[in-house]
């Protein structure tokens, strides 16, 4: 019900959607930027939808507790408790990476920048989630001048250094719903 408002709300406004992406790859890494606005959630949510994939996010435990969780839970999120990850010695990154085994044909969705706000030192576990699942990471967009979201390119994680060039390249043309907040990880563009 929430993704297919979302889907709604996205094509009423004039947004398209474009997939860039095998039709039999099913579980992957997606990151998604620019993500400069709360409003980012409408477009993600039309993306998570329209790829017609099994399309999950990660969040903190808390935010599932009533009444978020009726919103949160048809949207696609799986709480994290990183108290418990702590506890059991483990990483977030181990615990995201699980998933994969544990819901099939799955399709994780992060935003690499971690923040709203202009972030220019990108969180890189997505890029140590897909290597210990052994997924792909497919790049995830949502560029508000020319109204166009979706999923680009897709990345078989093979040498860091080199695939995080690539990725940041990727989105160097793209712009953010407030576009001085979006900021490319200066330590590789």
């Amino acid at each position: 019900m929430i993704r297919s408002l979302c889907v709604l709300i996205f094509k009423l406004s004039g947004w398209r959607y474009i997939e860039d992406i095998p039709k039999d790859l099913k579980s992957f890494v997606m990151i998604g930027a620019p993500h400069t606005a709360n409003y980012d959630f409408i477009p993600a949510m039309a993306i998570a939808a329209l790829m017609k994939r099994k399309s999950k996010f990660v969040i903190k435990s808390e935010w599932l507790k009533f009444p978020l969780n009726l919103v949160m839970k048809p949207a696609g999120a799986i709480g994290i408790d990183r108290e418990t990850i702590k506890i059991q010695k483990g990483s977030s990154t181990d615990a995201m990476a699980n998933l994969f085994i544990t819901i099939p044909d799955l399709v994780l969705m992060i935003a690499p920048e971690g923040t709203r706000s202009p972030n220019e030192n990108w969180k890189t576990g997505f890029y140590y989630i897909a290597q210990k699942a052994k997924v792909p990471i497919a790049l995830g967009f949502c560029d508000y001048e020319r109204k166009i979201a979706g999923i680009g390119k897709v990345i078989y994680p093979t040498d860091f250094e080199t695939d995080i060039k690539i990725i940041s390249n990727f989105y160097k043309d793209y712009k953010g719903s407030n576009p001085d907040n979006f900021k490319l990880d200066r330590r590789f563009s």
